[in-house]
């Protein structure tokens, strides 16, 4: 009997659960705060949920990930996959940033230049090579660092 539950995919083992519990489809639905259409594309093996609902679903059932996940390859990859994009973020976020910061003294500086050409005003700017580079330099550095991550990502 219990070779018979570790061979089940995902799919069977969702629905032999929610028969367990004597749910029906919209039952389990609402528990995981998900359509009804959600449960039986998970139940007929056409989509899988994330990880965050697989976590749900373990607990709902008293069951460890590595029960629902050991028996399907496919939803095994898909967790894989889901893990590794949460990986990146705050690199990503990092990118974004510094992006962020070059426009910003980009535009800094010709707001400052257009203030000097209207009012008449000689605001000067401290160090050419800072305000003339350094914004260029922050949004190119960020862009080819951002792409860089995304290349990674597509390759793992």
């Amino acid at each position: 009997m219990r070779k018979e539950i570790d061979e089940m995919n995902f799919a069977e083992r969702i629905k032999n659960e929610r028969k367990k519990q004597g749910w029906s489809q919209d039952e389990l639905a609402e528990k995981l705060y998900v359509s009804r259409q959600s449960i039986s594309k998970w139940e007929n093996g056409q989509n899988y949920p994330s990880i965050e609902i697989i976590i749900t679903i373990s607990d709902l059932f008293g069951l460890t990930i590595d029960e629902l996940l050991r028996s399907d390859e496919h939803l095994k990859q898909k967790v894989i996959k889901d893990s590794r994009q949460l990986a990146h973020p705050k690199l990503k976020l990092l990118f974004d940033f510094i992006f962020l910061a070059g426009v910003t003294l980009l535009a800094i500086k010709l707001g400052l230049l257009l203030v000097n050409k209207l009012t008449g005003f000689e605001i000067t700017f401290g160090g050419g090579f800072f305000w003339n580079f350094v914004p260029l330099i922050l949004m190119i550095g960020a862009g080819i660092g951002s792409d860089d991550l995304k290349d990674k990502y597509k390759a793992e």
